[in-house]
């Protein structure tokens, strides 16, 4: 364990009651611990996870553990654990080197520790616990039969290293997975933006002209949820399919450079580096606010707002007031970082279920597969991701129809 995590009989107490709350919504996850759990399929594996460490992830770490694992985790971000989610996991045997608000090198040291238990199989959230396995040399011979990975960053990072010819181990990408990026990159990334929009500034949304950077999954999610508060949305794109998608959901589509003039609110959702750079910042409106819910804090030129502004005054938590030497006033939030989980607490727990689902079939079709999939990235298998889906209508109580003896013919008939 680490002796950093903050540690307390109350933190330990209030993340038993989140863990145990996050747990009863999470009835998808919840029967496929219990459905497995009496053969304790996961007996004898180490499992390294570098994800969010709230409420959420806390069902996944301990069914890990129901299911017969060792389980040794880090924080997927500096700044988005929850301590008394920590607390609480580490009085349960799980080793925990994760707590809010390290510094950078804390961080990458926290990833190094999880790393020298010699984890089997890795779970990652930006694929910064797997790019140190294949690059760092003290961890070159360690045995890894596969990782999986959660999010969009991530997966970049990834099909990168497989390019170039060096990936050690296969790789499932759970973020391709249907039930993920549909339901966790819409919906619960939609929802957690606003929620931790709002708790930051407290402002009303409706009339505010939002600009949405990115339209993919979380971009569709984002637009939708602002939309649905009243905000005038506009979009910024370089994929013309998606600039037309949005075009054709009913929202303004232009380049930052005309957006960035007129926006009152900036939500950057691409994954890539610098959208949002110093010659946008300085055309921007005075009282212009910014946020960012990719995972890695590089869309925003943050450096140039935190280190060259005229003044930076914390106004608000998770609300720093940068002061520009044009005299402007602009806003960020949580220093760049993932605003829904830095401001908020991330994916509602129905939400996470289902990646969560994802995660953990995946990591024990991982055990059983390795060695037939080889050292390549694959998505999630077809049969995990539809029984993903049957096991989340299944716990909303939704019923659907099936084929008749006929259709199935006439779905095979020439």
């Amino acid at each position: 364990m680490l002796s950093k995590v903050k540690s307390s009989a109350k933190l330990i107490q209030d993340g038993k009651l989140s863990y145990e709350w996050a747990r009863s919504h999470m009835q998808i996850l919840d029967n496929t611990i219990n459905r497995l759990k009496k053969s304790k399929p996961l007996k004898g594996i180490t499992l390294g996870f570098c994800l969010h460490i709230t409420k959420e992830t806390s069902v996944l770490l301990m069914g890990a553990k129901e299911l017969g694992a060792t389980v040794a985790c880090c924080g997927g971000n500096p700044l988005t654990t929850q301590d008394d989610i920590a607390a609480f996991l580490v009085s349960q045997g799980i080793h925990v080197y994760a707590w809010h608000g390290q510094s950078v090198k804390e961080y990458d040291w926290c990833i190094d520790q999880v790393l020298n238990h010699k984890p089997t199989i890795l779970t990652d959230d930006g694929a910064d616990m797997n790019v140190k396995a294949h690059f760092d040399d003290r961890y070159k011979n360690m045995k890894i039969l596969g990782a999986t990975e959660e999010t969009t960053a991530g997966v970049t990072r990834i099909r990168a290293v497989e390019d170039q010819g060096k990936l050690r181990y296969p790789v499932i990408l759970v973020n391709e997975a249907y039930t993920k990026h549909m339901f966790d990159n819409r919906y619960g990334t939609g929802q957690s933006t606003v929620d931790g929009y709002l708790r930051a500034m407290n402002l009303l949304l409706a009339s505010k002209r939002v600009v949405v950077v990115g339209y993919g999954w979380v971009g569709r999610g984002v637009a939708a949820r602002c939309h649905g508060m009243g905000s005038k949305i506009i979009v910024t794109e370089i994929d013309p399919v998606k600039a037309l998608e949005a075009h054709m959901d009913g929202f303004e589509v232009m380049p930052m450079e005309q957006a960035c003039k007129i926006g009152d609110i900036f939500i950057t959702c691409t994954g890539m580096t610098s959208v949002i750079r110093k010659e946008h910042i300085l055309q921007m409106k005075n009282g212009a606010i910014m946020g960012n819910v990719g995972h890695f804090d590089v869309e925003i030129d943050s450096k140039f707002l935190l280190k060259e502004s005229k003044s930076v005054k914390r106004v608000r938590a998770n609300l720093d007031e940068c002061t520009l030497k044009n005299g402007k006033r602009v806003y960020l939030i949580g220093e760049g970082r993932l605003a829904n989980l830095v401001a908020a607490e991330g994916h509602p727990p129905e939400v996470m279920a289902q990646s969560f689902s994802n995660q953990i079939l995946s990591v024990l079709y991982i055990l059983k597969n390795h060695a037939k999939i080889g050292n390549k990235i694959i998505n999630v298998p077809e049969e995990i991701d539809k029984q993903v889906a049957v096991d989340a209508l299944k716990a909303m109580d939704v019923k659907i129809d099936k084929l008749t003896p006929a259709q199935v013919k006439y779905a095979h008939s020439w």
